[in-house]
This record gives structure tokens, C-alpha cells and sequence, in this order.
């Protein structure tokens, strides 16, 4: 039996709000109430939002070969990781106005990875953190040759200096059991990988 939420978009209210930050991103201060599901409105809550928008994952999959694509960046909210803050990650980017997701998909595969991705397949749409912030992320496969495409890539004018590797199946399986693979996008993407590689390859 499928299950539904019980309340909706009509059942919460903002009583104020006001930009507490605007930088790189955006944090809003609000005042918000909602709906109680044992009945009557919560008291006001006071909440800050991480304004991220919307964005795109694309995890780079090659059917013939059997390999995957991921790169690897500095990022800063990673510098008290263990392992350091060079992440690997699916190519990803924000999707701006008027942009839609396929757009963006496509225009950051050739941005971080100097590839013209042949099919896009859809993954699912999450929300990264709803606790805290708005962004959500649409995910993608991009079918794609990987032979000898690792290289270096990213736009000079966005600081990026983004290392494009290319994975063996059964290696970037065994780092994803392992814990080296600890971005969420990547998780999710490998996971949906293990579940399709054999149609895809059979359709190469």
C-alpha cells in the first residue's frame, strides 16, 4: 500500500524571514509554524537556511570497458576528514536560471571532465540536507567512452582544479566497501550503478 504524506504545503507557515548572510551562498533567518500530527500548529520556530539551489550529479559509467569515471577536488568543508579534503565525487555543478538539469549535466561533464556525455540516464532527485538546507540534487548516468580520458580539468575562473580518474568496476566497488568513497552523490550513484551495470552492459 503506497503511503502518502499526511500534511502538505498548505500546512505550515512563515512568519518572518530576512537574509543573515549572502555570499558565495545565501543563509536566511526564519520564523516559521507548522501542523502537529496530534493536532494543532508548533510553537514559532527559529531556523537559519542554507541557501544552495538546485543541483546536478552525473556519475560517469563506460558499459564496454566496465569502468567508471570520478574526479577529485579540493573541498574545504572536508578539511577535518580523516582521510583530507581531496574528495572524490561524481561531476557535478548548480543549476542556474533558465538551466535545466540535462543542460547542466552536460555542460559540467565537458567543464570537469572534457566529455560529451552520449546518454543521460536518470538516477532520482534527493534532498541533500533538509534539516538545514534547500539544495537538492538531481542525479544522472552519463554513458560515456572512458579510455584514456584522465586528464585535468575545470575552469580557471571558478578556482577548479579537478583530477578526472577512471575506475575499474571491481575497484571502485571494493573503495566504496572500504569508506574511501564517502560523498553522499557517490554512495547513492554506485549503489544504482550495482543494480543496472548488467542491463547497460548488455545494451553496450
Amino acid at each position: 500500500m503506497t503511503k502518502y504524506h499526511r500534511f502538505g504545503v498548505d500546512d505550515y507557515r512563515v512568519e518572518s524571514q530576512e537574509t543573515a548572510f549572502q555570499g558565495f551562498f545565501r543563509i536566511t533567518r526564519m520564523v516559521v509554524s507548522h501542523r502537529l500530527f496530534g493536532g494543532g500548529w508548533s510553537a514559532p520556530l527559529k531556523r537559519e537556511l542554507f541557501q544552495r539551489g538546485d543541483a546536478v550529479g552525473v556519475l560517469l559509467y563506460d558499459p564496454k570497458h566496465h569502468t567508471v569515471g570520478l574526479v577529485e577536488q579540493f573541498r574545504v568543508g572536508a578539511m577535518q576528514d580523516q582521510q583530507g579534503p581531496w574528495q572524490y565525487e561524481v561531476v557535478a555543478g548548480m543549476i542556474g536560471p533558465g538551466e535545466s538539469p540535462a543542460d547542466v549535466a552536460t555542460r559540467e561533464c565537458q567543464e570537469e571532465a572534457g566529455i560529451q556525455v552520449e546518454n543521460l540516464i536518470p538516477i532520482c532527485d534527493y534532498l541533500v540536507s533538509a534539516g538545514g538546507s534547500d539544495e537538492k540534487m538531481h542525479m544522472y548516468c552519463g554513458i560515456t567512452d572512458l579510455k584514456g580520458r584522465e586528464g585535468v580539468f575545470g575552469l580557471e575562473t571558478e578556482g577548479e582544479d579537478i583530477l578526472l580518474q577512471v575506475w575499474p568496476y571491481d575497484e571502485v566497488m571494493q573503495a566504496q566497501s572500504e569508506g574511501l568513497l564517502n560523498s553522499a552523490a557517490v554512495t547513492i550513484a554506485l549503489l544504482w550503478l550495482q543494480l543496472n551495470q548488467e542491463k547497460l552492459r548488455s545494451s553496450a
